[in-house]
């Protein structure tokens, strides 16, 4: 078993892991507390849009991604801003765009299954150096705004009007949280693909939360569970030849179980 890590993939998917375990897991305590868990795979399915128009210009894809993620982010945050559309509805309205632009996209592409299928389920085994260094520096800069902002956005998360009327720029970090979200939720997606990053963010919060009796406690054991769950459900899924990110969640899930059941124990 110890082979596996001295295999130069495994290696990277390792590491690609343990980065974006430790950055999902710290973002996943405000969208749990915050109730915006629809966010995490309203961006993963509007990132699709982004995914196909790289494929169709032939760009890489989270380059293409990352932008075009952002500007949906941003235009949900106005959407529901500036008019009476609750987050929920303007998420739904952006992300069945971008989906549609996406599906558009791919139908202008000859040949695009294999290269599509990674971003849709994920490939963390066919992380590329290149992929690594962008994950860790993206990683390293949103762990960067995180921590100038974690106070005020943990004001702002449980009591919003009070920090209003402290004058903390509440819909500033708003729309600096959403597009750190957005970017961790881009680059996740090379691991666990589109359709389980939403998970990916929510479930070690949902978790943590669970046990934890303070903002602070939460945070820091969804980062140990959003970390730990990565590095040992990708060995898993190495050992019993099943899809990475699929394993990780389902260990995610085993950890929600456990730890719902402790909660009832010790009630």
């Amino acid at each position: 078993m110890l082979d596996i890590f001295l295999l130069d993939f495994m290696q990277r998917a390792l590491i690609a892991g343990l980065l974006l375990g430790i950055v999902t897991g710290f973002f996943g305590v405000f969208v749990v507390q915050r109730k915006m868990s629809f966010l995490g795979s309203g961006i993963s399915h509007a990132a699709f849009g982004g995914v196909a128009l790289g494929l169709l210009i032939n760009v890489q894809p989270m380059l293409v991604a990352v932008p075009f993620s952002f500007l949906i982010a941003f235009l949900i945050i106005l959407l529901k801003n500036k008019t009476n559309l609750g987050s929920d509805t303007a998420i739904g309205i952006l992300f069945s765009v971008a989906m549609a632009m996406g599906i558009i996209f791919l139908s202008l592409k000859e040949s695009y299954s294999n290269d599509a299928n990674s971003y849709l389920f994920g490939s963390i085994l066919s992380v590329f150096p290149s992929d690594l260094l962008l994950i860790a520096v993206i990683t390293l800069l949103v762990l960067f705004i995180a921590f100038k902002y974690w106070k005020r956005w943990a004001y702002s998360t449980f009591d919003r009007e009070l920090a209003l009327s402290d004058r903390v720029p509440v819909t500033k970090d708003e729309y600096v949280m959403t597009l750190a979200i957005t970017l961790v939720i881009v680059v996740s997606i090379k691991i666990v693909g589109m359709l389980l990053i939403g998970a990916y963010l929510i479930i070690p919060a949902a978790a943590s939360r669970l046990i934890s009796k303070s903002f602070f406690q939460m945070t820091v054991l969804s980062v140990v569970i959003g970390a730990a769950s990565s590095v040992i459900g990708l060995i898993l899924s190495y050992i019993i030849d099943m899809p990475s990110g699929a394993v990780i969640i389902m260990f995610q899930v085993l950890i929600l179980i456990a730890f719902a059941a402790i909660r009832k124990i010790l009630k």
